[in-house]
């Protein structure tokens, strides 16, 4: 190698601008390459690739998730891009490599297709590859989502989970319809639109893995004198059939008699009655419905009520991406 190339300050600059590395990481590259710029961009990839070799066994469990919706709003993508420590993920020029990608990703429909992308000359893995050798930290996508819709919105909680939501139309002030049942996505963890998504065969194991926590716990409570806990029959409204329910309104009409409670006011105290029986029966529907979900801006109704007050308007669909 030639010792009489001399490298400037402006050459080092243009090489950090480029590829996000260090000063002297810059500068060693340029010496090595004797000047040439590409050449440099070549070794701080291989660079990158042996420290990506190292740490290929790594955990990306931290990162940054973000969302991006297009133009017209009826394409959404959100992805996470996982690093190593949380101190990496909070970095501000990684959250803006994060952004720069998922606005690229916007144009893809599978994960594949956007890592083979081009990305300032490079592909977004190659991207990653050496953003590995210039952090020390094992990059990679850990999550990639896409959304298509009539209107897609989006809620972004503090980079850590990003929510996709879809409606069927683009209705009036629907851009707070859809950013609130994001962020009850983001929040609540939902995992499907509704009961009518579950397989029976899930229903049913769920259901004897349920009550028999649930008759565990009672064992415990019954030793320390509490209040035993409710062991349920069912646990979604798929198990819910009209005899389920008919048979359901008969014990509460039984139980009333028992009480001595005019039969001209059971219809006044039957609704409440069954509402309870649903709701002590649909705990499964509870935690991972979208539609089934407690609202969380208000607890008084579900997440079905809220859409239902805008219209119309159904919920397409939605992803959740999160980090770790």
């Amino acid at each position: 190698m030639s010792t009489t190339v001399k490298i400037t300050a402006a050459e080092v600059n243009k090489l950090r601008q480029a590829t996000g590395a260090g000063m002297m990481d810059c500068k060693k590259a340029l010496v090595e390459a004797e000047g040439n710029f590409d050449k440099a961009i070549e070794v701080l990839r291989k660079k990158g690739q042996k420290v990506a070799e190292k740490r290929a066994d790594r955990d990306s469990s931290e990162g940054a998730a973000v969302a991006k919706i297009n133009a017209n709003q009826t394409e959404g993508v959100a992805i996470v891009l996982g690093c190593e420590t949380d101190f990496v993920g909070k970095n501000e020029n990684f959250v803006a490599l994060a952004n720069d990608l998922a606005d690229l990703a916007l144009n893809y429909d599978t994960k594949e297709a956007f890592l083979a992308a081009n990305f300032g000359g490079m592909t977004v893995a190659d991207k990653l590859t050496e953003q590995t050798g210039v952090i020390g930290e094992k990059l990679d996508i850990t999550a990639f989502e896409k959304l298509k819709a009539p209107y897609v919105g989006s809620y972004v909680h503090i980079n850590k989970i990003a929510a996709l939501v879809g409606l069927s139309e683009n209705v009036n002030n629907a851009e707070t319809l859809v950013k609130d049942v994001a962020m009850q996505v983001a929040s609540m963890g939902a995992t499907t639109l509704s009961y009518k998504d579950f397989d029976p065969a899930f229903v049913a194991s769920e259901t004897e893995a349920r009550i028999a926590v649930i008759e565990k716990e009672n064992i415990e409570l019954g030793r320390l004198g509490k209040t035993l806990k409710n062991v349920p029959s069912y646990i979604s409204m798929a198990q819910l059939t009209p005899e389920v329910i008919a048979k359901a309104e008969e014990s509460a009409k039984a139980e009333l008699k028992a009480e001595g409670k005019p039969e001209q006011i059971w219809d006044r105290i039957l609704p409440g009655k069954m509402d309870r029986f649903i709701s002590d029966n649909t705990t499964l529907d509870q935690e991972k419905c979208l539609l089934d979900q407690t609202f969380i801006k208000d607890d008084k109704i579900n997440v079905a009520k809220y859409v239902a007050s805008y219209g119309a308007v159904q919920i397409e669909g939605f992803k959740r991406v999160s980090v770790g």
